[in-house]
């Protein structure tokens, strides 16, 4: 393996960190040994700490790191997980000056989601955009004014720093890095045997409309939009919606609107487009199908939706994010 180019991918471990931010990205780079015969290079994950010696997760889980920050190797790539230790006092001036250091010499300077607040401290992200768990966002913007927050993005890249939402998005963000360094075919095997979906754009939303009008809605309104989301080739018009959760069609429509601030036939096409898109993203159905699958009168009417909602045609949109094959018509 020795004529192999050596990646060096560091990860900063803390007391209060959160497991998932550090692993998920951790057995992502892992899984991409496996393609060594392939390609011509093998990453080496490291877990550093401040002092060495073993850290505890949030959920109390002990891990023992590889290197302190006084003798870990020279790193290519650092990733900074998020977790309430991340906005604790134990981030000591001392850590924050050895990344700033460290940086000089990294081609890439990654956080997972509150790990923005301890890249953040270094100063190196002021005038750049970023991201973080949805969640966190608004602190961010409160305790950081010089960063411009994206929060509704999976993952953002501004030059050399990757910023990434939380849990899963460190996944994500990783793939992007692994395809970055050996190619996409690597990343989207890797993908596959984490059984994740490949090449989800840092520009994607971090939840989809669907999960936001759930939030929105309780009760009868709230198994309306679960029904409809499995009934989408029904007859869907405002009269049979209004009789399904037994309410005159003005009352409900007024009521709809009240709730989600659009009307009801406006939001089965949005629940609509939202099942195509992951029908677009995973699978090789053409765009005919697609449409009908999602209860479309026709392709043209599927594509002119999709087109005044998202800003790009399906086909474009499944070049861009999705499923690639040569069986993938339009």
């Amino acid at each position: 393996m020795n004529h192999k180019r050596k990646i060096t991918v560091g990860f900063l471990a803390f007391d209060g960190i959160h497991s998932l931010d550090l692993f998920g990205p951790f057995e992502a780079f892992a899984e991409a040994n496996s393609c060594a015969d392939s390609t011509g290079s093998q990453y080496e994950l490291v877990i550093i700490s401040e002092n060495g010696g073993s850290v505890t997760t949030e959920a109390g889980v002990v891990i023992q790191t590889h290197y302190n920050i006084d003798n870990c190797p020279p790193l290519h790539t650092l990733i900074i997980p998020g977790g309430s230790g991340s906005r604790s006092d134990k981030i000591t001036v001392r850590l924050i000056n050895w990344i700033v250091d460290i940086e000089r010499h990294t081609q890439r300077v990654c956080s997972v989601c509150t790990g923005i607040f301890i890249l953040a401290k270094t100063g190196l992200l002021d005038g750049r955009t970023a991201t973080t768990h949805w969640k966190f966002a608004d602190e961010v913007k409160r305790c950081y004014p010089s960063i411009s927050m994206s929060e509704d993005a999976l993952f953002i890249k501004d030059n050399k720093f990757i910023t990434a939402a939380g849990i899963t998005a460190g996944i994500d963000m990783a793939l992007s890095l692994i395809e970055e360094d050996i190619g996409s075919d690597a990343a989207s095997a890797v993908a596959r045997m984490l059984v994740v979906f490949f090449r989800r754009s840092g520009g994607q939303n971090q939840f989809s409309s669907f999960l936001k009008q759930q939030e929105k809605s309780s009760g009868q309104f709230t198994n309306l939009l679960v029904w409809i989301a499995d009934n989408l080739t029904a007859d869907l018009s405002t009269t049979k919606l209004a009789a399904k959760v037994c309410l005159g069609e003005r009352h409900f429509t007024r009521k709809f609107k009240a709730i989600y601030g659009e009307t009801p036939s406006r939001n089965v096409e949005k629940i609509r487009l939202e099942v195509a898109k992951n029908w677009l993203l995973t699978s090789n159905n053409s765009v005919a199908v697609i449409s009908e699958l999602t209860g479309f009168s026709s392709p043209d009417s599927f594509r002119r939706a999709f087109e005044r909602t998202n800003g790009v045609a399906p086909s474009s949109y499944r070049s861009r994010f999705g499923y690639s094959s040569n069986d993938a018509r339009d």
